[in-house]
């Protein structure tokens, strides 16, 4: 009886230590490293910014290309960094490289940069208005104030009659 006691507490033990310790390695950040590593955009030009977001590294950690100057990622379940591409970049496929700080794993991701700038967007664009545009804007200016002028001047000298 006494036999099958321990038996019985020593399966306990043993089933208490197997289920704890998968869980105590997948549970701790500093051995997982740098996961679920995204880019956006994926395709960028030369002088813009990409957002980097991770996940695994807690204590924050870094992040590095050749098309940029390496930053920092932010600590906590979720991390991210924004990167400015250089303006003198070389257009084509680059790879960014996640450090965790407390952990030696790299995970990587790639990305393109496409040559020039990008559009400036909302008003005005990447080009102002041209020469033809500037005079066709000029003319009508002109011709609602000799309108407005004549209107007003018109309105005066039915005024007086009256």
């Amino acid at each position: 009886m006494r036999a099958s006691r321990a038996l019985t507490v020593a399966l306990a033990v043993g089933a208490a230590v197997g289920f704890a310790a998968p869980m105590a390695v997948a549970g701790g950040p500093s051995t997982s490293g740098p996961t679920n590593v995204e880019v956006d955009p994926s395709v960028v030009h030369q002088g813009a910014t990409l957002r980097i977001t991770a996940r695994g590294c807690q204590n924050g950690g870094r992040v590095s290309s050749n098309a940029f100057d390496e930053v920092h990622l932010s600590s906590g379940d979720v991390n991210f960094a924004t990167a400015r591409i250089h303006d003198h970049t070389t257009p084509g496929e680059y790879q960014l490289a996640v450090k965790c700080r407390d952990n030696d794993r790299v995970a990587t991701r790639s990305f393109r940069v496409l040559e020039g700038r990008g559009a400036d967007g909302g008003l005005g664009g990447a080009a102002g208005p041209s020469d033809t545009e500037m005079a066709v804007g000029g003319a009508l200016v002109g011709t609602a104030a000799i309108g407005g002028a004549l209107f007003v001047a018109r309105r005066r000298r039915q005024g007086v009659r009256v």
